[in-house]
């Protein structure tokens, strides 16, 4: 599953709640900062990833005539696209991989900066935080479903995109993931 910006809020609330909980992690800081400091590093790469898109997009429209006229599919011209583009933008395509490169780069800022300490292997407490990033996109996908289904058997209909929809979906999401133990 791909990495969203509405998931980091999220996503920095467990892998702050399994660095707490993990033995041979000593933290440095308050939760919430450490939440603050995670949140932005997902940000910052989610954000790397939909500047690439623009770039793929933009790239693509200047193009429109000819993928018309050879009657090119539109998704796969893209996926090529992207694929040639990632390594000069930094974006690294393969999940299990760009996994690996988010937790280094959390593990690593939060060692820098002194808001955790381990005397362990980086690579275990690396390993923690893949974890904590495969098990969340895992369960979201079952929350985010549950939170649909909840909604639409609200007695009032709320219609997606509007404010209203939105706050009840965002608490909603929020109890399921409590719930399921993601946060």
């Amino acid at each position: 599953m791909r990495l969203k910006l509405h998931h980091t809020p999220y996503l920095s609330r467990k892998i702050t709640k399994d660095l707490m909980h993990c033995d041979f992690v000593e933290i440095r800081k308050e939760r919430h900062s450490i939440e603050e400091e995670i949140e932005k590093i997902l940000d910052a790469d989610v954000e790397n990833e939909l500047d690439l898109d623009d770039k793929v997009t933009e790239i693509l429209e200047n193009q429109e005539d000819n993928i018309e006229f050879y009657n090119a599919d539109y998704k796969q011209l893209f996926w090529m696209t992207k694929k040639r583009l990632a390594n000069e933008n930094n974006v690294i395509l393969n999940n299990e991989d760009r996994f690996k490169d988010i937790a280094h780069k959390i593990s690593g800022y939060l060692w820098d900066e002194d808001f955790i300490h381990f005397v362990v292997s980086e690579n275990l407490v690396n390993n923690v935080l893949y974890n904590s990033i495969e098990e969340f996109l895992k369960g979201f996908d079952d929350a985010d479903e549950a939170v649909h289904e909840k909604i639409q058997h609200y007695k009032r209909k709320l219609i997606p995109g509007t404010e209203e929809y939105d706050l009840v979906y965002q608490r909603l999401c929020e109890e399921e993931l409590v719930r399921k133990g993601l946060i």
